[in-house]
């Protein structure tokens, strides 16, 4: 590639660009790591290549999400810093290649409906996904192509950048392993209002008609749709659109649900409580080992203590749940049933517990004693 000021200029406004993109969609997936883990535990679990499946490496999940993050990262603060420009140029291609042939396919199976590279922070459609990687391909060539202008070699600064890089960004992981992540971009964050207790009104659809003649639309409530029918000139101009229901009591989680042995729906019911609810969530049930089930005891203790609620809500099936209180000597503990997805979503922890209040989450964390519970 030719040496000239407007070659370099779009090297530098090219590593800018996908470095900025690369450090955003690392920082917010090194946030939520297991968050990342459980998605490539679902695409080892959805893809196959014909008869080979790829469920032998679900273990390995937890490790490939902290690399990958790690990579992601790596490559973002080598692009803006002009580090190591030749490695990061074919880090880049590897990875893009790797992200674009990936998203691809996903979205012509749509095996996996949401791939999560920007994590819980920002919801794309697969398709959207991949065009996002395509439209990242063209400075990603580009870089690729002048990865040698004007570039020297500087081993020591490089290789302080790149340590530093990897150290920072395990210690950020490891942390949010441990933790609940430090920033919460899941519906079930700390203060968020999950289900409206102060209205008062019930169930509404509406219905949304278009005017043929001059294409204006008209949203009223379907109980008025008798009456607008009745009038034959409205009703030859208008014809159906669209229609939606608003249930005042609809949580803020779409699809969550907390059932009882007979399958009904108890969250509506429970979230709303006034006095405060603690819910202990086990999303693997096999997977709880001795301090969790400590603390599950400990969380029971201090609800009886605090005279508030408890429920435990699993995805294990009711057998399961009951082997494993009658193992673990706990008594006393009413449990409910959820997808697990829905309860990895609500808390990263196995057991995880969250301190509601009039269908707020006033706290959450993987001890249900360092929770802020108010009488």
């Amino acid at each position: 590639m030719k040496e000239t000021k407007l070659n370099y200029a779009l090297n530098v406004a090219a590593r800018w660009i996908v470095g900025l993109v690369f450090l955003f969609s690392s920082f917010v997936k090194g946030v939520d790591p297991m968050g990342t883990t459980f998605k490539i535990e679902e695409y080892m679990t959805a893809w196959s290549l014909g008869s080979l499946t790829f469920e032998w490496a679900v273990p390995m999940a937890g490790l490939m999400a902290v690399v990958l993050i790690c990579a992601e990262f790596l490559v973002g603060v080598l692009l803006i810093t002009n580090a190591y420009r030749k490695l990061s140029a074919w880090l880049l291609v590897l990875m893009m290649v790797f992200f674009t042939v990936t998203t691809f396919v996903d979205a012509l199976t749509n095996k996996v409906t949401d791939c999560g590279c920007f994590g819980d922070a920002v919801k794309l459609t697969n398709w959207q996904t991949f065009w996002k990687n395509v439209a990242l391909d063209v400075p990603t060539v580009w870089i690729f192509l002048t990865r040698g202008l004007r570039y020297r070699r500087r081993f020591e600064r490089d290789g302080i950048i790149t340590l530093a890089a990897v150290i920072a960004m395990v210690v950020f992981e490891l942390y949010n392993i441990r933790h609940e992540p430090v920033i919460d971009f899941r519906p079930w964050k700390i203060g968020n209002r999950m289900l409206d207790t102060s209205s008062n009104e019930g169930v509404k659809s509406y219905v949304t008609y278009r005017n043929t003649e001059t294409g204006e639309t008209d949203e009223f409530e379907s109980a008025l749709l008798m009456e607008r029918m009745a009038d034959a000139e409205w009703a030859a101009k208008w014809e159906w659109e669209s229609s939606r229901v608003v249930d005042p009591r609809e949580i803020a989680a779409p699809g969550f649900s907390m059932l009882d042995m007979e399958g009904e729906d108890r969250a509506t019911d429970l979230l709303p409580a006034d006095d405060g609810l603690l819910i202990a969530t086990i999303h693997h049930i096999e997977k709880v080992d001795a301090k969790g089930t400590a603390e599950v005891r400990r969380a029971l203790t201090l609800a009886e203590e605090n005279g508030i609620r408890m429920v435990l809500l699993t995805a294990a099936l009711p057998e399961e749940v009951q082997a494993w209180m009658t193992e673990n000597g706990i008594e006393g503990l009413d449990y409910l049933f959820a997808d697990a997805t829905a309860i990895e979503t609500m808390m990263r922890g196995n057991p995880g517990f969250m301190y509601m209040r009039d269908g707020v989450v006033v706290d959450k964390g993987r001890s249900a004693v360092e929770l802020k519970i108010e009488n």
